[in-house]
């Protein structure tokens, strides 16, 4: 998109390019979303961002009326396999704050440098300036939902020391953290007064356009393995729980599947688009330090970050496809909570995981009703089964051999599962769609048409939704 028709998007307050871009007002001082409902802003007095990031840098701070900072991250990332579009998906999952720059650099096979290089000239920010984006994000929501101490909050949000916390919440929203808190919506308010650290912490994960959260509830409810995942509730109004296991601790997640399919019907843009919608969900973390990456994994697991609109345009011309996108627009392609876990299960089978599960899973110290156990970890599948193709899966995911993070490669993913001894296509293209979320993936014999890429998994969906493919 050209600046010119980037403003156009702006005047006509088109939610679908929310996330995809944002534009700062010169006169303000203020970064928005495109669909900021305030008065337009005059060509002149624009500028444009392709991150948050660059905007914080350029001095601009965050809209308090339209929360530029909590939409739905740009689709982009996912389907780019480039080093900008890894890093970036590294950076969602909190590389920077547990590793720093040299770490995300190790992981993505380059120098520090040419990632700061290559990051900063196409996005217009490097990778510390776009983690402390994420941490203020992060820390935003933890004030505003939860009683946490201020100075818990400050490291839990992967700040260095309350200090750095507290200039860069002034930099960045124009408050002190003590007022952030104060200026909490007053359902916010009353929510927070029980969204304890027992309680769990309560988030709306955001979404753009319509989404088909009946699709995804039934995937889930079909693959969910005994003592690590539930489903409650009926069909339209079930809750999903499941738990995680992170980096700094362990953690229980509920997601509900009534608001985001409800409201983001509910009404349209000036554009006629869908103005998009959320996910509520509460999460139970022993750590809060955990918070971004729980959040960026269930993002991958529910696909929200995806562009509906790109998906549908493209698939809906397709004679086979059209009457299905109709049917279905919105229609999603799930990811996977742990790429590790799911890697393992597209091996084994839903049943022989539930074995795995009782036999090697590390028990919650609190369990939560049937949540009783976290899935076992590639380096203790390794040890207690070391014979066959699952013993040399788990032993190569424990090493390194083959890496399945959201830095990984990949092309040479696939090739690394395909060279172990028993794994065949198929599973190693549902692990490339899910564990690695690429977009673009059809399942070995499956005769597809070129006009379905980039978005091959989700013409997959389309066909296995409308009973035309087999689910496996």
């Amino acid at each position: 998109m050209d600046e010119d028709t980037r403003y156009e998007a702006v005047r006509s307050r088109d939610g679908r390019f929310d996330g995809e871009f944002f534009f700062a007002v010169a006169t303000t001082g203020i970064y928005c979303r495109p669909s900021c409902p305030a008065v337009t802003p005059k060509r002149h007095n624009v500028r444009f961002f392709a991150t948050a990031a660059a905007a914080q840098g350029s001095g601009f701070r965050a809209c308090r009326r339209c929360r530029p900072d909590a939409v739905p991250g740009s689709a982009d990332w996912n389907v780019r396999a480039d080093v900008v579009g890894r890093a970036m998906r590294l950076i969602g999952d909190g590389i920077v704050d547990r590793e720093g720059v040299a770490g995300l650099a190790a992981r993505l096979g380059y120098s520090a440098r040419q990632v700061q290089r290559q990051l900063t000239t196409e996005l217009g920010a490097g990778p510390v300036a776009l983690a402390r984006a994420q941490r203020a994000h992060t820390a935003h929501v933890l004030l505003q939902t939860t009683d946490l101490p201020i100075t818990q909050i400050a490291f839990a949000s992967g700040f260095a020391s309350v200090r750095q916390f507290n200039d860069t919440m002034r930099e960045v929203y124009a408050s002190t953290p003590s007022e952030l808190r104060a200026a909490a919506p007053r359902g916010g308010r009353a929510t927070r007064r029980a969204a304890t650290p027992t309680a769990g912490i309560p988030l709306r994960l955001a979404h753009r356009g319509p989404y088909q959260a009946g699709a995804v509830f039934d995937l889930l409810a079909a693959e969910a393995v005994a003592g690590i995942e539930e489903m409650n509730g009926v069909r339209g109004r079930r809750t999903y729980r499941r738990t995680l296991r992170l980096p700094h601790g362990t953690g229980i997640v509920a997601v509900d599947e009534r608001a985001g399919a409800e409201r983001a019907g509910a009404a349209r843009t000036a554009s006629g688009a869908h103005p998009g919608g959320w996910l509520d969900a509460r999460l139970h973390l022993t750590d809060p330090r955990d918070l971004t990456t729980a959040v960026q994994r269930l993002r991958r697991l529910f696909d929200l970050d995806a562009d509906p609109y790109a998906v549908d345009e493209r698939l809906g011309a397709d004679a086979r496809l059209g009457p299905l996108v109709a049917a279905r627009p919105g229609l999603r392609s799930p990811g996977a909570a742990d790429p590790d876990e799911f890697a393992v299960r597209a091996l084994v089978g839903r049943a022989r995981a539930e074995e795995l599960v009782r036999r090697y899973g590390k028990a919650l110290d609190a369990p939560s009703g049937p949540l009783t156990q976290v899935f076992p970890e590639p380096a203790v599948l390794a040890e207690a089964e070391p014979d066959g193709t699952l013993g040399t899966l788990a032993a190569a995911l424990a090493d390194g051999a083959v890496r399945l993070d959201q830095g990984a490669d990949r092309d040479d993913a696939q090739a690394e599962l395909l060279a172990l001894p028993g794994l065949d296509a198929r599973t190693a293209a549902a692990i490339r769609t899910r564990a690695l979320a690429d977009p673009d993936v059809a399942p070995p014999g499956l005769d597809v048409p070129d006009t379905w890429r980039p978005w091959r998994s989700y013409a997959v969906q389309h066909l296995r939704a409308a009973g035309e493919l087999e689910y496996r």
